[in-house]
């Protein structure tokens, strides 16, 4: 038996946001999150559709979701670093929190948004493989706006086999790192929707459409990957004869061609209108 891999676009999106098996979404979503009360029943806000295989997405995938009590979830796979992403976290909850109210409606009809973010990279320097960030009282640590919460899963801090594997938690991140390299459905899916979860994985029961998507997004990631690591080690060499930022312009110019400009800012930590002009100059 062989999977896909989850951290791919098609994949994740196939099975956490299927409108026929919301019950993956809401088991992985109680097991991860800490909630003030489970979540009973979800609306997925943009279901599961499949791409054009012309217009694919190739690094991150955004779910929406809002149970009965109108809490919104905001679910997104990020597969290439990206040294914003937590202030574009911050930015799309901020905008779906703000874009709850029309102009007569009241500040009191406000309901929370809670981020979850899976990241294929590292980000932050403590040792955690999953963290919340809240906004807290920086005098006493009370927890008093609680309408904006973000959480982060960082996939490359998480070593654990699968016999290491103790909670829920542990076996939904396990199946997100580890399905695409099992041959197996592991003992460690003991719940029906880690079991439904590997089930619409297995590749067998993907059509042949769905799979050549598939493989194309994951050969345009693993192009992506390829063109920045070649870009940094040839910045590096250059680094040690022109400086720093020789070596960030000549990162820039060897990504023109796999990234736009954006990331390109993001991956380098150049300015935007820098990018511009080089791409304008090449």
């Amino acid at each position: 038996m062989k999977f896909v891999d989850p951290k791919t676009d098609i994949a994740f999106k196939k099975i956490f946001s299927n409108d026929a098996h919301k019950s993956i979404l809401i088991e992985f979503l109680n097991e991860i999150l800490v909630l003030e009360y489970p979540i009973s029943t979800l609306e997925i806000l943009n279901p599961y559709q499949l791409p054009k295989l012309y217009d694919l997405k190739n690094t991150s995938l955004d779910i929406r979701a809002k149970d009965t009590a109108n809490r919104e979830f905001i679910v997104e796979m990020q597969v290439e670093k990206e040294t914003a992403f937590v202030k574009r976290a911050v930015y799309y909850s901020s905008k779906a929190y703000s874009q709850q109210l029309q102009k007569t409606e009241k500040y009191h009809l406000l309901k929370p948004v809670i981020f979850l973010g899976i990241l294929d990279f590292t980000i932050f320097d403590h040792a955690s493989v999953l963290s919340r960030h809240l906004i807290l009282n920086a005098e006493t640590g009370q927890h008093d706006l609680k309408d904006l919460e973000f959480n982060f899963i960082e996939l490359p801090k998480f070593t654990k086999l699968e016999t290491e594997l103790e909670t829920t938690a542990d076996k939904w991140i396990y199946f997100i790192q580890q399905a695409d390299n099992l041959d197996h459905v592991p003992s460690s899916a003991d719940t029906p929707a880690l079991q439904e979860a590997y089930d619409i994985a297995a590749q067998h029961h993907w059509t042949q459409e769905e799979l050549d998507i598939y493989e194309s997004q994951g050969f345009a990631i693993g192009k992506a990957r390829n063109s920045f690591e070649t870009a940094r080690l040839d910045g590096e060499a250059i680094g040690e004869k022109r400086g720093e930022l020789q070596a960030k312009l000549q990162i820039a110019k060897n990504l023109l061609i796999a990234m736009n400009d954006t990331q390109i800012a993001d991956m380098t930590g150049l300015t935007i209108e820098a990018v511009a002009e080089l791409r304008n100059g090449v």
